[in-house]
């Protein structure tokens, strides 16, 4: 089938991830087994080995200028290594605009635990792509990087590359942004990657669990701490907007009717850095049954947070470029409602997931 020719921005735990999980996957070639931590082995004729990258940028002085597969295992990185025979790619790390890409208050903590910004020029980044070769740029910029979001967003746009849009900046699902990619002709997907089993898959499987059975949900929170560099970016309330719109609308949607804003509290909580990449969601559903009797869940889940990303970034990688080369622009509702929490359509899960199986087959168009 050929090389899927990735570019990415944002060299940190999702993008190493991502980049160990393309050796770790190197020799599956079929669909005959079950192989974990995989929604499909081969999609569309992709194999996980014919995702290659080709460029990628940041702004930690420890991965710029480095190779793509030294930078992913450099500080502030701090996911699990499941994979750590990564041969040199040769690709270096550029460097990119800082733009809004950087909290000030990440200067007040240990430099191993935060970003340490290079003293170099940034390039251009739609230069680079076109230079590069890449089809398809994934967006892993820090929560509330805003400007710089749109800034390699618009690259794409005269890059003519197609976006993978990983963190909560309304790109795939904004009117506005998904009519500039479908006149180039360019496929969208976003915004706001999902995990494979992660907190917002749970709360919204559970949201609609409730209002499948009969139950009235009268009040819920997930609250989530974690020790990665998202948490610590996190702590600066203000960058928290869109991530909390995204993932408070991902269970809403799950809804018949959505919750008074005052009862349902979904968001990032506290950083704790020995958890490291470690994620702890709490999730708290009260409700009522029959007769108005009450019922209420609590639940805890612990997980590797990039990795589970990783996994649902493989298919959104796999499924743009079956969508660059039916030609097929803006953006793809189909792996966008599967893989992210904010898509430009909301379905509950298991549909968004028929429609990925028939998008795949050639049946849906997105």
């Amino acid at each position: 089938m050929g090389a899927i020719k990735i570019a990415i921005t944002g060299v940190g735990n999702c993008t190493s991830s991502l980049i160990q999980g393309l050796f770790y996957y190197k020799d599956v070639n079929s669909n005959d087994a079950l192989i974990p931590g995989l929604m499909h082995n081969v999609l569309g004729g992709y194999k996980i080995s014919d995702i290659k990258p080709v460029t990628a940028f940041d702004i930690d002085k420890r991965k710029v200028g480095k190779d793509l597969s030294q930078a992913i295992f450099a500080k502030p990185n701090c996911t699990k290594i499941f994979c750590n025979d990564i041969p040199d790619l040769g690709v270096k790390v550029k460097m990119g605009p800082v733009l809004d890409g950087f909290a000030d208050h990440m200067r007040d903590y240990p430099d191993d635990r935060t970003f340490i910004i290079a003293e170099e020029r940034p390039v251009d980044v739609a230069d680079e792509l076109k230079k590069s070769g890449a089809e398809i740029l994934l967006n892993y910029l820090p929560v509330g990087s805003e400007e710089a979001a749109k800034h390699y967003a618009r690259a794409c746009l005269d890059a003519e590359v197609a976006l993978i849009n990983c963190m909560p900046v309304f790109i795939a699902s904004d009117p506005e942004w998904a009519k500039k990619f479908e006149k180039k002709g360019l496929p969208v997907i976003g915004d706001d990657v999902k995990s494979q089993v992660g907190a917002t898959v749970i709360h919204r499987t559970l949201a609609k669990l409730f209002s499948d059975r009969g139950v009235k949900i009268d009040r819920t929170y997930q609250l989530n701490t974690g020790g990665n560099t998202d948490f610590l970016n996190m702590l600066e309330r203000s960058r928290l907007i869109s991530k909390k719109i995204s993932k408070t609308e991902s269970v809403q949607s799950q809804l018949p009717v959505p919750m008074n804003g005052d009862d349902i509290h979904i968001g990032p909580s506290d950083y704790v850095p020995w958890l490291l990449d470690n994620k702890l969601a709490f999730i708290r559903v009260e409700g009522r049954k029959f007769g108005d009797t009450p019922v209420n869940l609590e639940m805890r889940l612990s997980v590797e947070d990039s990795p589970n990303s990783a996994g649902c970034a493989i298919d959104a990688i796999r499924c743009c470029k079956l969508a660059l080369d039916k030609k097929i622009g803006g953006p793809l509702i189909s792996i966008s409602a599967y893989t992210m929490k904010r898509p430009p359509q909301q379905f509950p899960d298991d549909v968004a997931r028929q429609m990925v199986e028939e998008f795949i087959k050639g049946e849906r168009v997105r």
